[in-house]
Parts: structure tokens; C-alpha cells; sequence
């Protein structure tokens, strides 16, 4: 098959640890052709929606702390029907040009493109908002820019995490106190003076214990999570934001979590999701480009990017 990911630029990468040069690697090694598309190449021209691919092939026992752990062809036009996937793999922030790209990749499936997540499935679950239509699974939380309605909710609970709806890797997340001296200029920071609506949940003490990331994949559940323990001192445990990743064999109520949700965002085209858990509650649905895939591997020896690649092939060999 043909596989197409749609990531960020190649020599960007962090071979040693990127989820995405996994499951090249993985598909790579069932006999797969690989094809790199970077942001900003795809285009419609002429009732076509195409892409400026690269061919891309591996080299075996490269550093992978440099940029030759891969080699690539010079870009050329191609329709994205002509793969037989296209992994969309580009990272947040999802600004308006993200979007755009989504409408372009939908279009796209309507000329037979295969595309993994849907691109309207990641229109629709933005990896912050998406929580709110699971009200079961989560910790109280509310969605506003109104600086009343924030304090209120600071009062009520009297610790909350305050966190922008476009942001990754645990950049703009406070943590803030009912009578924290800074939570009007945090308020007045987030909200953009008011214009800007942010997240703002209670604050789980559980995540002196890690926030678990959990992948899902094709409706299957990972059988490991990736605890990410925050640095003394931090609230975050995100790795950007220097959290420590252990992989750990899921608890009977993570599965549970982890089962419920799969058979609920599956059916709606979220092939690879990573739900992000604190204690017993989901607080972000991440669908645009999961990781953990390696550190998951390295740990346990459970390979993620196989069970990916493997389901992708199922996916693809019953149409």
C-alpha cells in the first residue's frame, strides 16, 4: 500500500521518540510505500485535491538524534485518492488554517481519499471542548471568557486548572487558588482581556500520580498507559512540560474509561485517539497527533505502531 502522513516537516522530527516516525518504521517494515506531505501542501486545483508528496524511505541504524534517519524524493504533485491512506499528522495548534486544511481533506474523501482521523471527526472533536459531550466521564469544568463566571467557578471549588482551548503540551496551563493575588491578571492574560473563551476545571489531586495518557486505536484499547508524573514543583505532567513518562499496565478503571470511550468515538471516525486521564476522570480527548508510542514500546515492549499499522491494513482490506 501506499501511505501518506501528513506532518510536520520531516527534518523536525525527533526520530528517538516521535509517534509518527513509528508507525512510518512499522509500516515500513510490512512492505508499505511511504510518502511525506508537509503542512501548506495541499491544495484544490481543478476539481482535484492533491498534494506536494515526498517519497520517503528509512535508513537502517541511523542516528536518530539527526536528520538522516530518512531520505526523500523532491516533492510532487499527486491526487490524494492515489494513496491508499493518508495519516493526518499535523500538530496544534488548531488555528484557522487548521481548519481550512480539514475542509480540503474532506473534500478529498469525497473523491475517495482515505483519510485517518476523519478530517471531520477532528473538526468536530476539538481535543479540549470534545470532553463536554462526555459530562459522565469528566471532573466538573466549565467553557467561558467571562472573568465573573471564572472567579465564581475558583470560589466554588477552590482550586481549579485554567487552561486555553487551542494550546498543546501544557503550554498556557495555570493552576489557580481562591484568593491567588494573580487570578485577575491570569483571568485577564487567558481571556485576552475578555475577547478570548478558556477551560477551567477542578483540580485533581490524583495527578501527584501522573496524568495517564491512554491510546486508543481502531476501537482498540492499548493495554498500557503512559503516566506522565509531573516535575516537584509542577501541576503539568505533559513530557513538553518536563513530565517523567512510566508505563504502567492499566488499572480495572482505566479500562473501563478507556472501553467506554472507544466505543463511543470510534463510530465517529476517531481511528487513533489518546485520552488524556487524571484519577478517574478523562480531561482531554487528543485526536490530532496521539503520542507515546515509543516510550510505550521501550517500557513494556508492547509495539504500538504495529497494532496501528496492523489495524489500518484491516481497515483498508474490507473496502
Amino acid at each position: 500500500m501506499k501511505i501518506a502522513f501528513h506532518v510536520d516537516p520531516l527534518d523536525k522530527l525527533k526520530a528517538y521518540k516521535d509517534s509518527s516516525v513509528a508507525m512510518m518504521r512499522a509500516a515500513a517494515k510490512r512492505g508499505h510505500e511511504l510518502f511525506a506531505i508537509e503542512p501548506g501542501n495541499v491544495f484544490s486545483r481543478d476539481g482535484s485535491v492533491q498534494a506536494f508528496a515526498r517519497s520517503v524511505s528509512l535508513a537502517a541504524g541511523a542516528d536518530d538524534h539527526g536528520h538522516d534517519w530518512y531520505q526523500a524524493s523532491e516533492p510532487q504533485a499527486t491526487p490524494l485518492k492515489a494513496f491508499s491512506a493518508v495519516i493526518e499528522r499535523k500538530d496544534p495548534p488548531f488555528s484557522m488554517e487548521y481548519v481550512y486544511h480539514t475542509y480540503l481533506f474532506e473534500r478529498a474523501e469525497a473523491e475517495g481519499a482515505r483519510v485517518f482521523n476523519s478530517p471531520r471527526a477532528i473538526r468536530d472533536n476539538n481535543e479540549k471542548m470534545a470532553i463536554l459531550k462526555h459530562a459522565d466521564m469528566i471532573a466538573p469544568t466549565i467553557v467561558t471568557r467571562s472573568a465573573a463566571v471564572l472567579r465564581d467557578f475558583v470560589s466554588l471549588h477552590k482550586d481549579a486548572i485554567f487552561k486555553p482551548l487551542d494550546g498543546m503540551g501544557g503550554s498556557g496551563i495555570f493552576r489557580v487558588r481562591e484568593n491567588d493575588a494573580n487570578l485577575g491578571v491570569i483571568i485577564e492574560t487567558l481571556t485576552l482581556l475578555g475577547t478570548q473563551s478558556i477551560m477551567a476545571q477542578r483540580y485533581l489531586p490524583e495527578i501527584v500520580d501522573g496524568d495517564k495518557r491512554i491510546l486508543l486505536i481502531n476501537g482498540q484499547v492499548v493495554p498500557f498507559a503512559l503516566a506522565r508524573i509531573p516535575m516537584v514543583g509542577e501541576t503539568r505532567g505533559n513530557m513538553a512540560a518536563g513530565g517523567k513518562p512510566v508505563a504502567r499496565e492499566m488499572s480495572a478503571t482505566d479500562r473501563k474509561i478507556a472501553e467506554t470511550m472507544a466505543a463511543r468515538l470510534a463510530p465517529e471516525g476517531l481511528f487513533l485517539v489518546g485520552l488524556d486521564v487524571i484519577g478517574d476522570k478523562v480531561t482531554e480527548i487528543n485526536v490530532t497527533s496521539p503520542t507515546g508510542f515509543v516510550e510505550i514500546e521501550k517500557q513494556t515492549g508492547f509495539d504500538v505502531a504495529a497494532l496501528f499499522v496492523g489495524q489500518l491494513e484491516q481497515v483498508l482490506h474490507k473496502t
